[in-house]
């Protein structure tokens, strides 16, 4: 028995009523918020000492008495501000660690906030039923529940997008036997740009990308924005309608990394693919908006988590030297970006590029395609049980990712 913890997404419809209440908490959830920022950094300067979260919690409860208006917020609630607070401290004093290594990497102090646009319920305070969550201190709202919620809840996230769309999270945690495996065949599978992914057993995957028609309509609903005066109603009407737009456009492609994820998972016990260093990429600015839109981050995460329940294993590999080596001889040499065929300058065999590639990162979660291949890049791990995979180009994905999905997020604890 193996422990996932899983997220439920609603589309939430709160009347108008509520909506004001809502607002109104959010708004003391940033003023709290900038309060206690502000008390971190001072208490910091009198004893050169980070306020913990407790602190802040006790703290808390004396601010209650001066400022009333806190009291319209949830204990619970209030309580999770202050460990926004501190999980922004714990980020910033990583990635300070990590410039100490020599990364490169900015370290990004924990700003003032000017808004808050979501409330969490961390444990107690709300009650989800069939076609409605009530929750403390603001009411009931209604809410398409177009899926049963299994397993045992455990947080309750409510949000306002910037189109003005409310949605409701709820994690659980349920137990369940995930399969050993499901007996399909193996694949390796090279992301690209001119086409989505390719495949070893020579599938081949279209992208789904932004039209001339549509990147011309968010141009033209950018520049209704710039027109207006800053403050102004119709200015706020503009950038709504940019980005009930834009949200549009995402869902679209959202929709179909589900699909494609989906189908891979289901199709394949075993999946390798390329572990990718997206940040480094996007800063080649001819390729960083096709990178961008493709959106190979958010796919490996959807890979992973549904791979964990539908009895497949997926790996990430070192795609270093995959598209520049030979399947066949293994010979290593330079191809350019545009040259889309690859034709071995030793024993000639030719291949479409991507599919070669692809060959060798799963030749690569299985063996090294290279015995002179010196990995660097991703530190040696332990492989999946049922799988080859523990080489030092070869690691399992990050078990901890959660990817957004319409119904049902997964994540193996």
């Amino acid at each position: 028995m193996t422990a996932m913890k899983s997220a439920y997404k609603f589309r939430a419809y709160p009347s108008e009523d509520m909506q004001s209440i809502l607002n109104r908490q959010m708004f003391l959830s940033k003023e709290l918020y900038n309060l206690l920022l502000n008390k971190s950094k001072e208490y910091y300067k009198e004893t050169k000492k980070t306020l913990t979260e407790y602190r802040m919690n006790i703290w808390l409860t004396s601010l209650k008495k001066e400022r009333p208006e806190f009291q319209e917020l949830y204990s619970q609630v209030l309580q999770n501000v202050s460990k926004r607070i501190s999980d922004a401290y714990k980020s910033y004093f990583s990635r300070c660690k990590e410039k100490k290594a020599g990364a490169k990497a900015k370290v990004g102090f924990p700003r003032y906030r000017k808004f808050v646009s979501s409330l969490t319920y961390p444990q107690l305070g709300f009650k989800a039923e069939r076609k409605r969550v009530e929750l403390s201190k603001i009411g009931r709202i209604n809410y398409v529940n177009h899926r049963e919620i299994e397993g045992k809840t455990k947080t309750l996230t409510i949000k306002k997008t910037k189109s003005g769309e409310w949605y409701i999270t709820i994690a659980v945690e349920k137990k369940d036997i995930i399969p050993s495996t499901n007996g399909k065949p193996i694949v390796g599978i090279d992301l690209g740009l001119a086409q989505f992914a390719a495949l070893s057993d020579e599938t081949i995957i279209q992208n789904v990308k932004i039209t001339k028609r549509q990147r011309r309509h968010i141009k033209n609903l950018q520049q209704d924005i710039s027109r207006k005066n800053k403050g102004s109603i119709n200015r706020k009407k503009s950038v709504k309608k940019f980005a009930k737009y834009t949200e549009h456009i995402t869902r679209i492609r959202e929709d179909r990394l589900h699909q494609i994820s989906h189908n891979l998972v289901n199709s394949y016990s075993f999946i390798a693919c390329e572990d990718l260093s997206i940040q480094n990429m996007v800063k080649n600015h001819n390729l960083a908006r096709p990178i961008s839109e493709s959106s190979w981050g958010n796919f490996t995460q959807l890979l992973q988590y549904k791979a964990e329940s539908a009895g497949c294993v997926a790996v990430a590999v070192n795609p270093k030297y995959t598209s520049m080596t030979c399947n066949e001889c293994k010979n290593v040499q330079k191809i350019s970006l545009s040259q889309r065929t690859f034709v071995c300058e030793k024993c000639s065999h030719t291949e479409n590029r991507d599919i070669n590639a692809a060959q060798n990162i799963l030749e690569r979660a299985l063996g090294p395609i290279n015995p002179n291949f010196n990995s660097k890049a991703v530190k040696a791990t332990e492989g999946q049980s049922g799988s080859d995979a523990s080489e030092d180009h070869v690691r399992p994905f990050a078990r901890k990712a959660i990817a957004d999905e319409r119904g049902t997020i997964q994540v193996a604890s």
